[in-house]
């Protein structure tokens, strides 16, 4: 739990650019800017009220129930302590204390005597107050926090309202109390994580946005400039993250996450899946974990697909447009992504926002005021599910950022199970599993933790059969399946892993020349996303002919498939393949880390699997080195070095 703050009552259960009142992929669509005629009025409610004097009172039960229980101090008035207007205020006399299951009340008692403390049980809980000497508080906490016999010892902070932000454009943003998000800001603003928004470059000079900025690319052009060439990506950036409570414009659903702008447009707006699909992976690869796709039916590419299963393995998650067509799409249905359609002010499906099975989730996408790419029109109200999308990414990053030890299976899974539900009940084709409900998935976040899985995957190979003779480069196929999601199936040939891969359908090309004649073992392992492992197996018989021996001077050629030069991050599937004039099967393969082996094998491909978020692998710069030897003692290697975030 956070130490200043209390959880208040959960809320109940290369496509154009997708603004509203435009057609398919081949027309550019402009940016809908409506002048806003009406708006909801949200009444603002500041809580002014006198914390001079607050009192706790234990009761009669509390008093018989525990023998440390004071009577004396059975009703008891403190005052409250501001330090300043910007410090953290707890009430003076008063700490929290949680002390270690099985702990002798006397022993409790002698611990807490030290600081003329008194405990006072609450309810049937583990938590204690404490009354302690006035002022004397911080001295006991810094204390007591430290001893082994205590769970953990706190202040005593005094919980504000929910959040309501200063910024002038605030009270026209109604989808920010439509999702609840004042009230996920009492437990988490974003801090820590990142949301990358794929688009037309981010305005890196708006005053809302500035200071949220970290460096970014243009996949584009191929190069360090992010400008906004159009406007777009700074409207999508505004709806998710814009400086909040800073007398400011706007206040945005995560407004302490950092935006990183990746271009992927060209100057009319058009984006690209091969952009797309490379600024995911990049995002992926610096240790991003939201990214979101303003773009038109990005869920039926399978590069953008398989790039945004990437990021998903490594802990992001990728939210995406529906789409303003107003019509029943057959966008191809994925987990990939969070494809998002548009609702209105009254919880209804916008007119323009595309539906079908592919829709996972709804949030807000009318009347929204953001970020304007425009220095003499800062602000204005836009509409479409480009807009709906990063509001949602926007409650993702709330969810990371109150519990980052969550997984993006297990965020995604709480997003989709707080939801609102509207429409029929369930998933339905309009709003997916329901309007985003920001209030109610933070404080699911916070209170979750990781799931543990102790289901293996279930694996079959499927081709080549068992007992098949085998020559030459043959495919093998793999059929894996789990409850969590697969994370990888290693191609294991007798006792060498030529091949890793990481995402489904699980396909693998086999050099059998590599393999001796005779007999050889077939393995798929496959490991889902906790690490459980799961193995199927066949046996083949290789038949390739054998080349007659000759004197070999020769050394192999060998390379390093992956990774390339740059930054990674989480689970890094190491590539080779070798080649030599005398054929693959006298070629022995080594990879070493930081010139520590970590695998061999023999043949022409060899796969290691490079946990990163290992304890013993430190963030910073290591050296992979790939060395092939072949039958003759002819040797060669290869070098890459790589950044771990």
């Amino acid at each position: 739990m956070e130490s200043n703050k209390q959880s208040l009552q959960a809320v109940p259960s290369s496509l154009p650019h997708s603004h509203q009142s435009h057609s398919l992929s081949t027309h550019r669509p402009g940016l809908t800017k409506r002048t806003v005629t009406a708006i909801s009025q949200i009444g603002i409610f500041l809580l002014i009220a006198s914390l001079s004097a607050t009192s706790i009172a234990a009761s009669p039960e509390q008093a018989n129930d525990h023998p440390i229980y004071n009577p004396s101090s059975t009703a008891s008035t403190k005052s409250v302590n501001f330090k300043s207007s910007t410090a953290k205020k707890w009430a003076k006399g008063r700490i929290l204390v949680v002390p270690r299951a099985g702990l002798p009340a006397q022993a409790f008692a002698n611990i807490l005597k030290d600081h003329e403390g008194k405990a006072r049980k609450i309810g049937q809980s583990e938590l204690y107050i404490v009354d302690v000497p006035e002022y004397s508080e911080e001295v006991a906490v810094a204390k007591l926090q430290h001893h082994p016999h205590l769970k953990f010892a706190e202040l005593d902070h005094i919980v504000s309202p929910s959040m309501i932000p200063n910024d002038p454009y605030f009270t026209s943003e109604w989808h920010l109390s439509k999702i609840g998000a004042p009230s996920a800001w009492d437990i988490a603003q974003g801090s820590g994580i990142t949301i990358a928004i794929l688009d037309s470059g981010v305005a890196a000079n708006h005053p809302d946005l500035a200071s949220n900025m970290i460096p970014g690319w243009n996949f584009y052009d191929n190069n360090s400039n992010t400008s906004d060439v159009i406007g777009h990506g700074t409207i999508v950036a505004g709806s998710a993250v814009a400086t909040t409570n800073n007398n400011t414009g706007i206040a945005a659903v995560a407004s302490q996450s950092k935006i990183m702008p990746l271009r992927v447009t060209d100057t009319n707006g058009y984006g690209y899946e091969s952009t797309i699909s490379q600024a995911l992976i990049y995002a992926a690869d610096n240790g991003v974990r939201v990214a979101n796709v303003s773009f038109q039916d990005v869920s039926s590419s399978p590069s953008i697909r398989n790039a945004a299963q990437y990021m998903k393995d490594k802990y992001g998650l990728v939210v995406v447009s529906a789409g303003n067509t107003g019509s029943l799409e057959s966008y191809t249905v994925t987990t990939s992504l969070i494809p998002v359609a548009a609702t209105d002010q009254y919880d209804t499906k916008t007119k323009s926002s595309s539906y079908g099975d592919f829709v996972a989730l709804a949030a807000p996408g009318d009347n929204i005021w953001s970020t304007n790419n425009n220095s003499s029109a800062w602000y204005a109200p836009f509409a479409g599910t480009s807009f709906a999308s990063p509001v949602a990414g926007g409650v993702i990053a709330l969810m990371m950022s109150a519990n980052p030890q969550l997984g993006s299976i297990d965020i995604e899974n709480l997003l989709f199970s707080t939801a609102v539900d509207l429409g029929a009940a369930g998933k339905d084709v309009y709003f997916g599993y329901g309007r985003v409900n920001a209030a109610a998935a933070v404080l699911a976040a916070k209170n979750a933790t990781p799931t543990i899985d102790s289901t293996a995957p279930a694996t079959f190979i499927i081709d080549p059969l068992g007992g098949a003779t085998v020559s030459g480069l043959i495919p093998v196929d793999v059929d894996a399946t789990d409850n969590a999601g697969v994370a990888r199936v290693e191609l294991w040939i007798n006792n060498t892993n030529i091949a890793t891969d990481t995402s489904s359908p699980f396909a693998f090309s086999w050099d059998t020349a590599g393999a001796p004649n005779g007999t050889a073992k077939v393995e798929a392992r496959a490991y889902d996303t906790t690490g459980n492992l799961s193995t199927a197996s066949i046996s083949v018989n290789v038949s390739n002919s054998i080349a007659t021996p000759s004197v070999d001077t020769q050394a192999p050629a060998v390379t390093i498939v992956n990774p390339v030069a740059g930054s990674v991050t989480g689970t890094v599937t190491i590539s080779t393949s070798a080649s030599d004039n005398s054929g693959p099967s006298g070629i022995k393969q080594y990879i070493y880390i930081d010139g520590a082996l970590v695998t061999t094998g023999t043949g022409s491909t060899l796969s290691y699997s490079w946990s990163t978020r290992s304890k013993k692998v430190k963030a910073g710069s290591h050296t992979i080195q790939a060395i092939a030897k072949d039958a003759a003692g002819n040797s060669s290697s290869a070098y890459v070095t790589v950044n771990v975030k």
